[in-house]
């Protein structure tokens, strides 16, 4: 796989992806793939739209520790603002999977 354009270490410290945690999850009326998901920062709440109805069964991201990129600029998708973006991999198969966190690190935590 070849890597795309590099960047500086400055551009990627721009990113300020953090730890989230779904509180709420479920489709968005209307639509096959996007599901609405209510996130916690730690010291906040927002809302995120993401295109994963084909992947997951929005019941078992309850309660899931993700990363989220929280500096994107809000989108108004389907009638719903979504304030950032979630992390996801997709393998050569189509395979969709979300970058979950495997220790007890709280909401809002930083990744570095």
């Amino acid at each position: 796989m070849k890597v795309l354009q590099e960047i500086h270490l400055e551009e990627f410290q721009k990113l300020d992806l953090r730890v989230a945690e779904v509180l709420e999850a479920g489709r968005l009326e209307g639509t096959r793939a996007l599901l609405r998901l209510k996130i916690s920062l730690g010291d906040e709440e927002r809302t995120l739209v993401a295109g994963l109805a084909p992947h997951y069964d929005a019941q078992d991201l309850i309660g899931k520790r993700i990363v989220v990129l929280a500096n994107l600029k809000s989108a108004n998708i389907r009638g719903v603002k979504s304030q950032g973006m979630l992390l996801a991999a997709e393998g050569s198969t189509g395979t969709v999977s979300l970058l979950t966190i495997d220790r007890d690190i709280p909401p809002g935590s930083r990744v570095r």
